[in-house]
């Protein structure tokens, strides 16, 4: 059986099956799958079969089952014997998850054996990746291998009839890991496990900011309802305007934060535990400073034992319980996260007050995952803790490839037999801390996968610092071949690739940012036709290109889009249009020297579209983290859309289809100054953009009735509803993502299939 098997509890399954059935043989793990042995009656060995299927522990994921028919064995009872090797392949490392709810009630019940323990865990729940050094996955080669286990501890770790059978983590006060208090980063230290966390608990009520070593890494936590607080901690990490996750005791404390129904509530106590981002409810007892102007709030619910503890009165000490506290990665922003010994001597000290830590050490760093809630499914944000490194099936065999995905949101992506295994999130590639994270990522996944790649892929972008890492590694003699795939086709076959439909024609709709285009262009608003043959594109459709005036700048500074689209919409920049005021003097001064003088790149980003449009609305007119702009603008969108024209929509001389915004940016324009409410013209903007992907649609399909909503973009929930209901009623099938990103976090996987699938020739449109 291969699939998700390990780490799961599926061998203390298999006995448990087996042996109420009375049936004889053996099951074991090797690195590629487990292996079942049995004999008996063959009624019996049916109901082995049928509840293999249907009654698999709660994390496992089989993936497929192969049979053969043995002569029958001199046996004796049913056995779980040692791992062994396998002659290939790896079997799919399992995700950390939070504890399960049977461990919780032991940390609180004060008759057992472990209450208080802050490592409870048994083979449903609790870390696995960033405890796992190599396959198959046994406690030898875990960070856990230095604990080694009690007599009692033992004794459940070889019962078949407990549910800590062959749970590899498991530990208890007398031999697992410690927990302890530092009154400053490497300072004195509260050893004793209650004093410890209320040392914390008392610290966080002082409004200090307290480091507490996690699964995946180190967190920065404060009182979320203390201003001072949050605004220092924003300040230590360099944060600028960028929400923070908060996290509270339960679902009902979480209520009284956030507006959340059934669907999403059973997002939130999924055994991942996402930072689920959802509508604040007004007057949350949550500093302002947590989401500045945001009415979305990131919230997540206790996944480990210490935070459970936290949230929970520590027997003999008067410490002030807390409601909600902020919990942020320990990094500086654009950094990875700390989760070393020697990294957190390092870094924590400019970052934290005081510590919680413990000496369990983390292998694999990985951070937590944010979701948005669609129709009841996950849309992500960020796939890390809880979702990697789980694989996607690819539904085929391929050659094994390495892709080292985009330059912001970082992941990597690696292929294997019919898999792609992908990273946890990395980060933005700006410093030399995320490169050395990356390089170790990627020498850590490689190992356990036990695959050497074939070829490199990267993006085309020639300035992306992932594709210098690539041709450092790939290209030359004796070394894989480098393929370089264009941006939006990687999101367009990372979407296929998800769904399991790779070789199926497609439109693919991906709207994001910006992306190096194959004609050395900014692209960003792009319509791309696939036919049966994922490698290849065809650009069939894009936004109309205006100026990027001062290129990077008018990322950070939406009111230089502004005035660029109001030029070619033919817009007089009159003096009560608000980026004509945010601009001043100088700023459109400047813009039109630019404008005049044909300076710098066009593009095609819808991304940078839709900040146009909040600084013409006055939303936003300064950017502090990617995609505020636009995220404000989806906010503001409420109530009934006003009218407003539609794009144009004519064939370019390169026989492209092109999506004209001019004359909905002259009407938002005109509708503003007649009085229209702007969440009114928010909202119909919202309506023309999904009416024109439609229009287009109709236009570049030519009998290809699947299309796919992707790039970052379309993490815009109401974009993404209106454009999918549009498409469905058109009778179109329409595939959204839901196991990897829309923004450039899901890059690698398309990256990767491309790679995998092409021959070693430049790729680019047909």
């Amino acid at each position: 059986m291969t699939g998700v098997v390990q780490g799961v509890g599926f061998r203390p399954f298999v006995y448990r099956i087996a042996s109420g059935l009375g049936l004889s043989g053996f099951v074991g793990n090797d690195s590629a799958a487990v292996f079942v042995e049995v004999q008996g009656p063959p009624a019996a060995l049916d109901e082995f079969a049928h509840q293999l299927e249907t009654q698999a522990p709660p994390l496992a994921t089989i993936t497929s089952v192969q049979c053969r028919e043995l002569p029958l064995a001199e046996e004796t009872g049913f056995h779980i014997v040692e791992s062994r090797e396998a002659d290939t392949g790896r079997t799919p490392i399992p995700p950390d998850v939070a504890v399960c709810a049977d461990c919780v009630r032991e940390l609180f019940d004060p008759t057992d054996r472990r209450y208080r323990h802050p490592f409870v865990t048994c083979t449903n729940c609790g870390p696995r990746f960033t405890i796992i050094k190599d396959l198959p996955y046994d406690r030898p080669a875990t960070t856990m291998a230095g604990f080694p286990m009690c007599q009692r501890c033992a004794a459940e770790y070889h019962d078949p009839g407990d549910r800590r059978f062959h749970a590899q983590p498991v530990a208890c006060p007398d031999c697992g890991p410690s927990l302890w208090f530092e009154t400053s980063p490497g300072g004195d230290r509260i050893s004793d496990t209650d004093a410890a966390i209320a040392a914390a608990q008392r610290a966080l009520a002082a409004g200090r900011i307290v480091a507490i070593k996690g699964i995946g890494g180190y967190h920065l936590a404060c009182a979320a309802g203390d201003a001072a607080a949050v605004a220092h901690l924003r300040t230590r990490k360099a944060r600028g305007g960028k929400p923070f996750a908060v996290m509270v005791r339960d679902l009902d404390a979480a209520r009284r934060l956030v507006e959340i129904d059934d669907l999403a509530a059973r997002v939130m106590t999924s055994p991942a535990r996402p930072v689920t981002l959802l509508p604040r409810v007004p007057g949350a007892p949550v500093a302002d400073e947590v989401a500045p102007g945001n009415p979305l709030l990131g919230v997540f619910l206790p996944y480990s034992p210490v935070h459970h503890l936290l949230f929970a009165p520590v027997p003999g000490h008067t410490a002030p319980v807390p409601d909600v506290i902020v919990l942020t990665s320990a990094n500086l922003s654009d950094e990875p996260i700390c989760y070393t010994d020697d990294d957190a001597a390092t870094r924590l000290p400019r970052l934290a007050d005081a510590v919680l830590n413990h000496d369990r050490p983390i292998h694999v760093p990985c951070d937590d995952s944010v979701v948005r809630v669609v129709d009841g499914r996950e849309l992500p944000i960020r796939r890390s803790r809880g979702y990697a490194p789980l694989p996607v099936a690819l539904g085929r065999e391929v050659a094994p490839v390495l892709a080292v995905g985009g330059e912001l949101k970082n992941t990597f992506c690696l292929t294997v037999g019919d898999r792609a295994y992908l990273s946890a999130h990395v980060g933005d590639m700006g410093s030399w801390e995320t490169m050395q994270a990356f390089e170790r990522g990627v020498s850590q996944l490689s190992a356990l996968a036990d695959a050497a790649p074939a070829r490199v892929a990267a993006d085309l972008h020639p300035g992306y610092l992932t594709r210098s890492w690539a041709e450092r590694r790939a290209g030359g003699p004796g070394e894989p071949p480098l393929e370089l795939v264009q941006h939006h086709h990687a999101h367009v076959a990372a979407l296929l690739a998800e769904h399991g439909r790779l070789g199926e024609p497609i439109v693919g709709i991906a709207f994001d940012g910006t992306g190096y285009g194959t004609d050395g262009g900014v692209w960003g608003g792009e319509v791309l036709r696939l036919g049966t043959d994922t490698r290849r594109f065809t650009r069939a459709g894009r936004l109309a290109a205006v100026p990027l005036v001062g290129g990077d700048a008018a990322v950070r500074q939406p009111w230089r889009t502004a005035l660029a689209h109001l030029h070619a919409a033919d817009v007089a920049w009159a003096a009560d249009l608000p980026p004509v005021a945010a601009a001043g003097d100088a700023g459109t001064a400047l813009v039109e020297s630019l404008l005049r003088a044909g300076r710098g790149a066009v593009c095609t980003s819808v991304g940078r579209l839709f900040d146009a449009v909040a600084s013409i609305l006055d939303v936003r007119h300064e950017v502090f983290y990617e995609g505020q702009a636009a995220i404000e603008l989806e906010l503001l969108a409420t109530g009934e859309p006003a009218q407003l024209p539609s794009f144009a929509i004519a064939p370019a001389d390169s026989g492209e289809v092109v999506l004209d915004p001019a004359p909905v940016i002259a009407g938002i324009v005109a509708a503003r100054r007649a009085g229209v409410p702007d969440a009114a013209l928010a909202m119909a903007f919202h309506h023309a953009v999904a009416d024109a992907v439609v229009a287009v649609t109709d236009r570049v399909a030519d009998g290809i009735r699947l299309v796919g909503l992707t790039g970052g973009v379309f993490q815009n929930v109401l974009l993404l509803r209106l454009a999918r209901d549009r498409l469905t009623a058109a009778g179109y099938e329409v595939l959204t993502h839901r196991v990897v990103p829309p923004n450039d976090g899901g890059l690698a996987l398309g990256q990767a299939v491309i790679a995998a699938l092409s021959p070693a020739e430049e790729l680019g449109s047909a």
